[in-house]
C-alpha cells in the first residue's frame, strides 16, 4: 500500500520540527558549556571547595551548616566561590577590605533573591536600584529621624509591658520555662502595626495575626529555596510548581490587608480636611509620611510604590528585631554575669525614676557594648547579595568580571578568626571604645555600609535597647538545657525549634 502524499508531508514536517528542537537543544547545551568554562577560567585565582557535578556546592546552604561554612572561611582567605548548580555562582565574600570595595559601589542587587523577593512586598527599598532607589530613599528618611523615633520609643515601651504583663502572668511567684520567640516577634509586630499604621490591633493577645506572621515565614522560605534551587530559577519551572501558588496566595493576602489600612487612612485624612477635624495623635506614623510624600511627589511615587514600601517596612522590621532581642536575651541568660551587669547599669542610670524613656538610651553603654556583641555573634541578616554590573578588582589584585553573583558573607565576616580572635566567644569588650579604634571599619557590618545600609538600623537599635532594659528590670534569665538553641540560616537567622528561657520575676 503506496504512502499518501498527505502522510508523507506530515511525517516530514514532524522531522523538521524535530530536528529543529535537537539542534536547539544542542546550541543551548553547547552555550551553556561554554559558560561553565568561561567561570572555571575566571575562577581559578579563587580555590574553594570541590562542586557536586550536577548540584554544586548546593547542600552547604540548604541543609544550613554554619559549622562547616566557618571551615571554608579558615581555609580559604578572603573569599571562595560556590557553585549553585552546574551553570551558576555565588561568590562568597568575607574579609573587611574586600567587603569596603563591594559595599562602596552601586551595583544592583541580585537577582537570584531579590527578584523573587518582589513577588510578595513590591518593589521596595530592599530591592530597588538606581534612581528609584535614590528617589524612595530621599523619600523615606524622614521616617528615622531622631525626633520621630523619640516619639515612637513611647510606642515601642506599651508593646514591651504588654509581653512583660504576660510573661508575669504566666510566671506568677515561681520560675517558668517558655518559648520566647514567638512572643517577642508578635510584640515586634505590635509595635510595627503602631509605629506604621498608628493600629493597636492587640496582636500579643489576639491570635487573629497568627495566619499573617504565618504567611511571612512562609514566604520566606519558599523564596530561600527558591534561590538555592538552580532548577527553580527558571520561571517557567517555578510557575507550575505548589511553591509559586502558594507565594502569590501570600502576597495577595498581604496586599489585601495593607491596602485597607491604606484606604481607611485615606478616608479618615479626607474627611478630617472636609469636616477641619485634627488627629488627636501626638506623633506622625511611617504612613503619615508616606503619604504626604506621594502628594508631594505625585507623579514618581504611586500606590504600587506606596504598597511596596509599606510591606517592606513591615516584613524586614519585625523578624530581624525579633531575631536580635532573642539572641540577645540567650547570651546574656548564658553569660550571668553580663546579665547582672547590664542590670546594675540600668538601675544605675533610672535611679528614682520609674521607667525607661528615650533619654536614658544613649547611656546604657555596657548594655550596648553586649547588644552589639550579639549582632556579631548572631546576625539577624547573615548575607548581603549584589549582582556586578562591571567588573571589580580586589585590593590584593584578584579580580571578578561583570555579571558574577557576589554574595557579602556576614556571617563568614562576623566569624573570621583572621579578624575576631576567639571569635565563637561572647565578649562585649571588643567593642570597648579601646578597642574600636583598633577595628576594621568594615568587619562589623549588621546593618551592612555604605550608601545602601539599612535606613532602620536606629529605629531597630532603640527598640532592642528599650526591650532589654526593661525585660532586666523585671526579670533574670537562665538556659534551659534541656532544649538547646538551634539555629535555621535562611533569609533570616531563626531558631529551628523554637527558643525556650527560664525566667524569674524580680521581686
Amino acid at each position: 500500500m503506496e504512502t499518501s502524499w498527505l502522510e508523507m508531508r506530515w511525517t516530514r514536517s514532524f522531522y523538521l520540527v524535530f530536528v529543529l528542537f535537537l539542534t536547539l537543544v544542542l546550541l543551548q547545551a553547547i552555550k551553556l558549556f561554554l559558560r561553565r568554562q568561561q567561570l572555571q577560567r575566571v575562577l581559578r585565582a579563587f580555590p574553594g571547595p570541590s562542586p557536586h557535578w550536577l548540584i554544586g556546592n548546593q547542600k552547604l546552604f540548604q541543609n544550613g551548616d554554619l559549622e562547616l561554612f566557618e571551615e571554608f572561611v579558615k581555609k580559604y582567605p578572603c573569599a571562595f566561590p560556590a557553585w549553585i548548580g552546574p551553570f551558576e555562582i555565588f561568590f562568597q565574600i568575607y574579609d573587611p577590605d574586600y567587603a569596603k570595595t563591594f559595599l562602596n559601589r552601586s551595583d544592583p542587587k541580585s537577582q537570584y533573591l531579590y527578584k523573587y523577593l518582589t513577588l510578595t512586598i513590591g518593589e521596595g527599598l530592599v530591592s530597588l536600584s538606581g534612581n528609584r532607589w535614590y528617589q524612595h530613599r530621599r523619600l523615606i528618611t524622614p521616617v528615622f529621624n531622631f525626633n520621630t523615633l523619640k516619639s515612637h520609643s513611647r510606642i515601642m515601651a506599651q508593646s514591651i509591658n504588654t509581653l512583660l504583663d504576660k510573661w508575669e502572668k504566666i510566671c506568677g511567684t515561681q520560675e517558668a520555662v517558655l518559648e520566647v520567640f514567638n512572643d517577642i516577634s508578635l510584640m515586634s509586630l505590635d509595635t510595627l502595626m503602631k509605629c506604621t499604621f498608628s493600629k493597636d490591633t492587640n496582636c500579643q493577645i489576639n491570635s487573629a495575626f497568627d495566619d499573617y506572621t504565618k504567611g511571612i515565614c512562609e514566604a520566606s522560605e519558599i523564596i530561600y529555596k527558591r534561590a538555592l534551587s538552580f532548577l527553580y530559577h527558571h520561571d517557567i519551572i517555578f510557575k507550575f510548581s505548589s511553591e509559586k501558588h502558594q507565594l502569590q496566595k501570600i502576597s495577595n493576602n498581604l496586599y489585601q490587608y495593607t491596602d485597607k489600612i491604606i484606604q481607611e487612612r485615606r478616608k479618615a485624612l479626607k474627611e478630617e480636611k472636609e469636616h477641619g477635624k485634627t488627629d488627636n495623635r501626638n506623633y506622625r506614623d511611617f504612613l503619615d509620611i508616606l503619604l504626604s510624600a506621594q502628594v508631594e511627589h505625585d507623579n514618581s511615587f504611586s500606590d504600587t510604590d506606596l504598597h511596596a514600601e509599606v510591606n517592606t517596612f513591615m516584613v524586614a522590621g519585625q523578624d530581624t528585631v525579633a531575631g536580635s532581642l532573642s539572641w540577645l536575651l540567650y547570651n546574656l541568660a548564658q553569660n550571668p554575669e553580663h546579665q547582672e551587669r547590664c542590670r546594675e547599669e540600668i538601675r544605675g542610670i533610672l535611679g528614682d525614676e520609674s521607667s525607661i524613656t528615650w533619654d536614658h538610651l544613649s547611656k546604657m553603654t555596657y548594655t550596648t557594648m553586649c547588644i552589639k556583641e550579639t549582632l556579631r555573634l548572631y546576625p539577624t541578616i547573615i548575607s548581603i547579595s549584589r549582582q556586578l554590573s562591571k567588573p571589580i578588582t580586589f585590593p590584593d589584585g584578584r579580580s571578578l568580571p561583570a555579571g558574577m553573583t557576589v554574595v557579602l558573607s556576614i556571617w563568614g565576616l562576623h566569624h573570621n578568626p583572621a579578624i575576631w580572635e576567639n571569635p565563637k566567644v561572647f565578649d562585649p569588650l571588643r567593642f570597648s571604645p579601646d578597642n574600636l579604634e583598633k577595628r576594621h571599619t568594615y568587619s562589623f557590618l549588621p546593618f551592612s555600609a555604605g550608601p545602601r545600609n539599612c535606613i532602620g538600623q536606629h529605629f531597630a537599635m532603640t527598640e532592642i535597647k528599650m526591650a532589654i532594659a526593661m525585660i532586666l528590670l523585671r526579670f533574670e534569665m537562665t538556659l534551659d538545657p534541656t532544649r538547646p538553641l538551634i539555629l535555621v540560616p535562611k533569609i533570616i537567622l531563626k531558631p529551628k525549634n523554637g527558643f525556650y528561657l527560664s525566667l524569674k520575676k524580680i521581686s
